[in-house]
């Protein structure tokens, strides 16, 4: 860890010359910033992990992402679109709607620090690739990759599992209700931002009847609690962290492997789920 270099004792040589670069970059005289040794090193937030049991998650997570298509597919107003729209929608909303149903069926998950080659390795691997010859084009028939686009792994951070685990947590600690879920996913899902939509204001109105709904069914339910209907709308709001390449390389990429997500979500929102 370079941030934590410092405090610790090193001996290699590659560290030396790294070291020693680096003290010539930087200006003459100039120390570490004030305040900088106080603050908490961000190298543990950006480390690699994988599921620890990742046929229990993933399967876990397949079923949830299969009881969300069969939700949209159940909303009439959603039926009523054209197939374009449909699956416009449903591509932008399939991660922050399974994150959902992740919370909703309390999904628990734990993960592992994924081991690292080291700095000397990569730089030997990246001096040995650039000594071969470039690679050709895919073959034809190769199926397209999912995130990443080369079909190697592409683990997520430490930082974004937590980001995601938090959300769960702030599901859990509202105890969100079935219908409350049910108005969240179908403000999540008619999405009128979208590029490329059509139907804008009809899928504009469906996204304020089910804020409205959300609204009515909170005074009615929790009369005493006036700050819950906000509470829920700082849900919503964190959705929109949620990063669709880091739910498919964690859940879906162990099961299916290099597959495009586009592709699934068509095949199964085609089909009678």
């Amino acid at each position: 860890c370079r941030c934590c270099a410092d405090s610790r004792r090193h001996s290699s040589i590659l560290y030396n010359l790294l070291r020693s670069q680096e003290r010539a970059a930087s200006p003459a005289g100039q120390g570490p910033r004030r305040g900088q040794a106080s603050r908490g090193c961000p190298c543990g937030s950006r480390r690699r992990v994988a599921l620890r049991s990742p046929q229990v998650a993933c399967k876990a997570a397949s079923a949830v992402l299969v009881k969300t298509l069969r939700f949209v597919q159940n909303v009439p107003c959603f039926q009523e679109l054209p197939l374009e729209e449909q699956l416009l929608l449903v591509r932008s909303c399939w991660a922050p709607l399974l994150v959902l149903g992740l919370a909703q069926d309390r999904v628990h998950f734990e993960t592992v620090e994924s081991a690292e080659p080291s700095m000397l390795q990569r730089i030997l691997t990246t001096r040995r690739q650039g000594e071969q010859s470039p690679p050709r084009g895919p073959a034809p028939g190769r199926p397209h990759h999912g995130p990443g686009g080369d079909g190697g792994p592409h683990l997520p951070s430490a930082g974004e599992i937590q980001a995601i685990k938090g959300f769960l947590a702030k599901c859990w600690s509202l105890d969100i209700s079935t219908k409350e879920y049910a108005y969240l996913k179908g403000t999540v899902l008619f999405n009128p931002d979208l590029p490329g939509l059509q139907c804008t204001q009809y899928i504009e109105g469906l996204q304020r009847e089910a804020q409205q709904a959300l609204n009515e069914h909170v005074r009615l339910i929790h009369r005493g609690d006036e700050a819950r209907f906000a509470k829920l709308n700082v849900v919503l709001s964190l959705l929109r962290s949620i990063n669709a390449n880091v739910i498919a390389e964690l859940f879906f990429r162990p099961v299916i492997g290099a597959v495009n997500m586009d592709d699934m979500l068509l095949e199964m929102l085609c089909a009678k789920l």
